[in-house]
């Protein structure tokens, strides 16, 4: 395999990355991966260790790293760094809780909201758009 993902065109380079050429190029603008030299009248040329370092990108990005987050552990990873890397990951961590919570809340507002739609009988006003509204005040009173 790694015979393989040496001396890579960039086409070849994005297909065993599992990304598309354009996301290779906007890694390298942003300063994700470093681009090669393009030795004249020939193509840039990528190996396994720039494919090992799309995939960490994307790995992080899943785990909703921002591509800035993503640079600064990326200047991390020399094996020393641990404890900064750690903190980036607990702070990463909280927001995904307080994510979480927002979203309970959310699930919570809309299961009443859709409860009290089918259970509303005549000419009401339908508690969904009346919470929009704030008729009832179910969202604003939780809205921060």
């Amino acid at each position: 395999m790694g015979k393989h993902l040496s001396n890579l065109s960039i086409g070849a380079f994005a297909q065993a990355a599992g990304v598309g050429v354009e996301t290779i190029r906007f890694y390298q603008r942003k300063g994700l991966l470093p681009e090669p030299d393009k030795p004249y009248g020939s193509i840039r040329r990528y190996c396994k260790a720039d494919v090992s370092r799309v995939r960490f990108v994307k790995s992080a990005q899943r785990l909703g790293f921002s591509l800035d987050e993503i640079a600064e552990l990326l200047r991390l990873d020399d094996g020393t760094q641990c404890e900064v890397a750690s903190r980036h990951a607990e702070d990463k961590l909280k927001d995904v809780r307080e994510k979480m919570a927002d979203l309970a809340h959310m699930e919570a507002v809309l299961s009443e909201l859709v409860r009290a739609c089918h259970s509303r009988k005549g000419k009401v006003s339908c508690p969904l758009i009346a919470s929009l509204q704030g008729e009832n005040g179910m969202l604003t009173a939780e809205a921060g």
